[in-house]
């Protein structure tokens, strides 16, 4: 039988003719029902759906039925599939040619010497197979050539042979298919055995689902899994969720178990470039040489000044000294590190110290603004060397009000440098050798006391951290001593005489205010025991700090201006303190508010993301304490609600000086004992759940 060629007509579909409909859901049977327009209305075959308005375009003709006119659509469709043409899954499978007979067809069609176009319609390719009469073959020869066969293309209600040059070339691409199925199926056999596993050994494709793993384990949840790979997900009872991710991601060596999400990506985890880092070794390189300016700097190297930090902190920016007068008076003397007289505005370090905004403190050890060789090297106020710093003399009135304060850049060279526990101990014996600590404590406490007078809050109290020593969680609680309280004190005079010399000099400098607060009565807070319980009474009513350009009272420091100053190789908001001092100082002209204005918006968001970052990683180490140290239950204190309507309250843990959520029966007032237990922890899951008992 020679081959057609392809007719332009296209026979219109009738009432009662058999279909076959191709859509999103695959390949179809069905029978025409009714006809309205160029919409067919049309009953599937053997689903569970039953009707569809479809355009005529997508149906493809396969036997034509009795039209039945003025009869009932629904006995059309019963009577012609099932007793008419005898269409069943039995006789569909039955009246499929074998594969040898349909290549047997192709080669036939291939051999046809004709120049004609090789086109054969349905009932053509029925005929050369068996019978056109047999309605179940062309059924199921058009059910055959939708899917993935070789030697055929099905267009235009008609078949054609495919050059063996494309089916060489599907054969190709099926078999890379299968290779990558295989491929596929492996990888998702390793998700189910939750093995460690080697990434570099992976395919490209199981590297591109690792890597959006990854993204979901870090809370980026935007692109959504593949239907494959959510199938694997559930093969190896993971739920597709950022913590479940997070533990199979583990078990397949893939995710640290102590990464912080939050910090991926962030410009402290991806560290400092090569071309950086180069920078940051030049300028170390040339701290000894002259700088512009070094000779107007004020000689303090003979004056006996030491700094006071925890064991552990690398970055030193301030140290302390005592000055005894002619009258017997003392001055204090705080001095800062100056780390712009290396690094100058807008330099590639000085950019990516401001994208940071600030150094980060975590439990495994600090993520500092500036390189190491810097932070840690010429930029800190190390013991015996020769710094360059910013002084502040500050002299005191006999009440603690500050009376003078004079600010210089300088050279000093500090004598020694002291942990809290030494400071706390010297000034505890006071040594004749060594006064000057005790001498400090005794004037900030003079200072303390008058801020205390004008309404200042002092809510010290123990505070639990949290530290890592490798995988191990270590609790260290941190007492308020007399060295930390002196220490913080000589911080915040020193922001309180520069922000008075920035109001003076009419200086745009990045003030720190906060509103004034209604504070629980004097009756109600005696009422509440001192400490974390009454502490918590008075947080919940003070509001945020605020930063502006120009002065404003500060609530809870009792301030009428106050500019944190002191920590220039930690925060880039001091630096920027400094440099506007600079300005000032050599008779430039500072930023105006705007500008200062538009830089400290820019900062915000590196100081929102460092502040989470933070807080997020000293609650996965709580986390990870409360899984490494079991007990049955804890000694706490309740301390206020934080949503009642769900029970979830704000404790003190006493003995670790930890505040944490928990879930506490109702009626529980302030300063109620509670026994607290740990019903839920998984650091992976970012969960802690204490509940809470009388």
């Amino acid at each position: 039988m020679p081959p057609s060629r392809r007719s332009s007509e296209r026979r219109s579909p009738q009432i009662g003719d058999l279909v076959g409909v191709r859509d999103s859901r695959g390949h179809h049977l069905a029978v025409v029902l009714d006809i309205r327009g160029s919409r067919c209305q049309v009953r599937f075959w053997g689903e569970q759906r039953q009707q569809a308005n479809l355009p005529q375009r997508d149906l493809d003709l396969i036997a034509s039925g009795d039209p039945h006119p003025g009869g009932d659509p629904g006995s059309v469709a019963a009577t012609t599939v099932a007793a008419r043409w005898g269409i069943t899954p039995q006789s569909l499978a039955a009246s499929l040619p074998r594969r040898r007979e349909l290549a047997m067809a192709w080669l036939l069609l291939q051999e046809e010497e004709t120049s004609a176009e090789q086109v054969l319609s349905l009932e053509e390719m029925a005929d050369l197979l068996g019978s056109r009469q047999q309605i179940p073959l062309r059924a199921a020869l058009w059910l055959w050539l939708q899917g993935e066969q070789p030697w055929f293309r099905w267009r235009q209600q008609s078949l054609e042979p495919r050059p063996l040059s494309e089916i060489r070339q599907l054969r190709q691409v099926r078999h890379r298919r299968r290779l990558e199925q295989q491929r596929q199926q492996a990888w998702h056999q390793q998700l189910c055995a939750r093995q460690p596993l080697q990434s570099d050994d992976l395919d490209p494709i199981a590297q591109q689902d690792l890597q959006l793993l990854r993204r979901w384990a870090a809370s980026d949840c935007q692109t959504p899994l593949p239907p494959a790979l959510l199938a694997a997900l559930q093969r190896a009872h993971c739920h597709a969720e950022p913590g479940a991710i997070r533990h199979l991601l583990a078990d397949l060596g893939q995710w640290p178990r102590h990464q912080i999400p939050s910090l991926l990506s962030s410009p402290w985890q991806l560290g400092f470039s090569a071309d950086l880092l180069q920078e940051a070794e030049a300028l170390a390189a040339t701290a000894e040489t002259p700088h512009p300016g070094d000779e107007q700097r004020l000689d303090l190297c003979n004056q006996h000044c030491f700094s006071i930090d925890d064991d552990d902190t690398l970055d030193i920016d301030d140290a302390l000294a005592i000055e005894e007068q002619a009258d017997g008076e003392l001055a204090l003397w705080v001095h800062i590190a100056d780390p712009g007289r290396l690094v100058a505005a807008g330099t590639p370090l000085d950019l990516e110290a401001r994208r940071r905004a600030s150094s980060l403190y975590l439990a495994q050890g600090s993520l500092p603004m500036f390189p190491p060789v810097l932070a840690h090297g010429p930029f800190s106020l190390r013991q015996g060397m020769r710094c360059a710093a910013w002084s502040l003399r500050l002299e005191l009135d006999a009440e603690g009000a500050l009376r003078q304060s004079q600010l210089r850049r300088s050279w000093i060279r500090p004598s020694y440098r002291l942990s809290y526990g030494d400071a706390d101990e010297l000034i505890e014996l006071a040594p004749p050798q060594e006064r000057a600590p005790a001498q400090l404590q005794q004037l900030l406490d003079r200072r303390r006391r008058w801020r205390e007078r004008q309404g200042a809050l002092f809510l010290e109290q123990p505070e639990g951290r949290i530290r890592s020593q490798g995988d191990r969680a270590e609790l260290q609680v941190v007492e308020p001593s007399a060295s930390r309280q002196m220490v913080a004190e000589a911080m915040i005079l020193a922001g309180a005489a520069v922000a008075e010399l920035g109001r003076e000099q009419a200086l745009a400098l990045p003030y720190r205010s906060q509103l004034p607060a209604a504070l629980p009565s004097a009756s109600e807070l005696e009422s509440l025991e001192p400490g974390p319980v009454r502490h918590a009474a008075i947080k919940r009513c003070l509001s945020r700090g605020h930063v502006g350009v120009t002065p404003a009272p500060h609530f809870s420091l009792a301030l009428g201006a106050y500019v944190q100053a002191t920590s220039p190789i930690r925060r880039y908001g001091d630096l920027l303190v400094q440099r506007q001092l600079a300005a000032w100082s050599a008779g430039e002209t500072p930023l105006d508010a705007a500008t200062l204005a538009a830089q400290l918006e820019a900062l915000e968001g590196s100081v929102r993301e460092g502040i989470r970052i933070s807080r997020e990683d000293q609650r996965h180490w709580q986390q990870v304490w409360f899984e490494q140290n079991h007990r049955a239950s804890w000694s706490g204190r309740f301390l206020r609600w934080l949503r009642p309507q769900d029970q979830l309250a704000l404790v003190q843990l006493e003995d670790l000086s930890l505040e944490l959520p928990a879930h506490c029966p109702a009626g529980c007032e302030p300063g109620m004992a509670l026994r607290l237990k740990v019903v839920e922890v998984d650091s992976l899951r970012d969960q802690l759940r204490l509940e809470a008992g009388p």
